[in-house]
């Protein structure tokens, strides 16, 4: 977590971009899970449930292995 959000590391670095990208994209949009809910989950016009988009954990697909 430390690396992905520039506090530890040159992960930025590595992929072409500054330490704190991925800080002030989460800050603009939210997560993933937050973006998917604002835009096409329950509660919005397209009312489309997680499902396989769901984090693992919740019976979906999304798993991120760690960033070493």
């Amino acid at each position: 977590m430390k690396r992905l959000l520039g506090t530890e590391g040159e992960l930025g670095k590595m992929l072409g971009l500054d330490k704190d990208w991925a800080l002030r994209a989460i800050k603009a949009r939210g997560n993933y899970g937050e973006i998917f809910a604002t835009n096409i989950g329950e509660g919005t016009p397209s009312n489309i449930a997680r499902g396989l988009n769901a984090q693992w954990y919740d019976g979906g697909l999304v798993f991120s292995p760690p960033f070493r």
